[in-house]
């Protein structure tokens, strides 16, 4: 197997363990154990816990601007697109109750750890911010497209932060629904 992939595996599984325990409840060994790799040879392709969480977050930060570009090019309409977005609540819902949300979580720990990189990890919720405010302008909402975008976030970020809390599907389905209303309401004269 080649360097790497053997890399891309180490990011796969330390990304995967960052969601599941915390970046820092993750040790180098937990990781070095998930890919099946000897701690010298861990070593050889990442330094520091810090250098993993560097290549997890700027994955983090390539798929979800491949997401993005995949929702631009597949739906024929902003309003369109941010279903899409909507929709990633229903699409991730075992994984958001039994671990939130990986950005929420991810950076919600960094700050807490006054860590170096949540700076870089808050660039995901800015992809998201960035494209969201785009849609609402391409709606015609130019004047109060950030506070839609942002209200979108905040929104999909409590959803995501309860219905991990109580363990509860059904609050994700409803506030889902709950979401496209209020999406309508920006909509219904512009779709």
């Amino acid at each position: 197997m080649s360097s790497e992939s053997k890399r891309d595996q180490i990011i796969s599984a330390a990304d995967q363990l960052f969601y599941q325990h915390g970046f820092e409840h993750t040790s180098f060994a937990h990781i070095a154990e998930a890919v099946d790799i000897s701690r010298g040879n861990f070593y050889y392709h990442f330094k520091t816990k810090d250098d993993i969480l560097d290549a997890v977050i700027n994955r983090r930060l390539a798929n979800t601007q491949a997401m993005l570009n995949q929702w631009h090019s597949e739906a024929k309409t902003p309003a369109d697109r941010i279903r899409s977005f909507i929709n990633i609540l229903i699409m991730n819902q075992t994984k958001i109750l039994q671990f939130g949300c990986p950005v929420g979580t991810l950076t919600t720990e960094l700050s807490k750890l006054d860590h170096l990189a949540l700076h870089d990890a808050n660039k995901v919720f800015t992809l998201f911010r960035i494209w969201l405010k785009n849609q609402f302008k391409l709606l015609g909402h130019k004047k109060n497209a950030d506070d839609l975008a942002m209200h979108l976030l905040a929104h999909s970020q409590g959803v995501a932060t309860l219905a991990s809390a109580f363990n509860d599907k059904k609050f994700i389905t409803q506030q889902v629904k709950h979401l496209h209303k209020w999406l309508a309401q920006y909509t219904d004269n512009v779709v």
